[in-house]
């Protein structure tokens, strides 16, 4: 049976050319970067010429590039460690009620701590109101973390705004841009960005690797301790394969990104067609307008998502309800309950549909004829 992977929004599998640089690495540099002998500097040139491909791709001095175990690493280090480094300031904080769990699990861990947070709601677009955020600004507010785009609808928050209304504020400015990296043109000085999280997963690099942007004035107080790497700000020896396939992935993302953006918009409108064409009621959940490019999510009245997830599955195709991280959770998508409210049909029956750069036509109109045979056999 011919599968058909549509949760690149969950994880991607590695381009080829990064498999190939990961395995000439592994092949032939094995010297720990610390050291200060060829071995060692052999692995030390490759880090320092991701770091330095990793702080051009949004405009960064190399300095301000931070490489973590992934993105949970790098929101967990952002926010505790402005918390910790900041709290002589402020306990205030501000969030989304729709980020992900990364930064939602570790807010109310600050909260355990005697911080207090904000959670913003958003609108039936998942887009939060700058009002609302201007209004919750506080003397104490010492953070303000707003996820660049949501990794379950796609939705984009109006970054650059965001990043203006903050920037004579003391308030340091988080996004979660583990989504958008790779999809949208970011440069963390045109958008007053203070720290930026980012996994190498999601843009075709190995899983376990991401990294942490950290304005060069923002106090970060580090979360693991040991050896001096990362300018002490992150202990341990880097991973250096891992590192080097990031790299790859990252050039790779930046010359191929327009025209991918261009063809999973058009994968949207087509997998959309085609299910009008085969008389499939939906409802598309957030914006098309301002969503990314590669996200697809909606909402078919009349059928539930355990089944059409097992269904679809079992016809080759794999989508998703939502985050990666809270498969198999009973619980509805926090995304959905803040967009819709608890009441809402759409958080029994929404799937979540993403593109990746060897997702084909074919398999979109594949796909959506599947869809419309399965949505009709639960609606019977």
């Amino acid at each position: 049976m011919e599968r058909i992977y549509l949760d690149h929004a969950a994880t991607t599998p590695m381009h080829p050319k990064v498999t190939e640089k990961m395995l000439e690495i592994m092949n032939s540099t094995f010297g720990n970067p610390s050291s200060i002998h060829s071995y060692g500097r052999e692995a030390r040139h490759h880090i320092d010429l991701a770091r330095a491909a990793l702080a051009r791709s949004i405009g960064a001095k190399e300095s301000e590039i931070i490489f973590t175990g992934g993105g949970t690493e790098a929101d967990n280090m952002a926010l505790f460690g402005v918390a910790e480094s900041n709290q002589h300031n402020g306990r205030h904080i501000i969030t989304t009620q729709i980020e992900h769990h990364a930064v939602l699990h570790a807010c109310k861990k600050l909260e355990k701590m005697g911080f207090e947070v904000t959670y913003l709601p958003v609108d039936e677009t998942g887009r939060i109101s700058l009002s609302e955020l201007e209004a919750a600004l506080r003397d104490d507010t010492i953070l303000v973390s707003v996820m660049y785009g949501n990794n379950e609808v796609g939705a984009i928050q109006p970054i650059s705004k965001i990043g203006q209304l903050l920037k004579n504020h003391q308030a340091v400015f988080h996004t979660d841009a583990v989504q958008a990296y790779g999809m949208e043109i970011i440069n963390v000085n045109d958008s007053f960005i203070d720290l930026l999280s980012v996994s190498a997963h999601k843009i075709n690099g190995p899983k376990g690797t991401g990294f942490l942007y950290a304005r060069s004035t923002v106090k970060l107080a580090p979360r693991l301790f040991g050896g001096d790497q990362e300018r002490k700000r992150r202990a341990g020896t880097e991973n250096v394969a891992a590192i080097a396939g990031f790299r790859e992935a990252v050039l790779i993302v930046n010359e191929q990104r327009a025209a991918k953006r261009e063809r999973f918009i058009d994968f949207k409108k087509i997998l959309m067609d085609k299910l009008r064409e085969q008389n499939v009621a939906f409802d598309v959940n957030g914006s098309l307008e301002f969503s990314l490019p590669h996200v697809l999510n909606l909402s078919f009245p009349g059928t539930s998502v355990e089944a059409m997830l097992v269904n679809l599955d079992l016809a080759g195709i794999a989508v998703s309800s939502g985050s990666a991280c809270t498969a198999g959770s009973i619980e509805p998508s926090h995304v959905l309950v803040a967009m819709f409210g608890k009441q809402s049909e759409r958080l029994i029956n929404s799937i979540r549909f993403s593109f990746g750069f060897n997702t084909t036509t074919e398999e979109v109109v594949k796909a959506a004829e599947e869809i419309a045979g399965v949505v009709s056999r639960l609606k019977k």
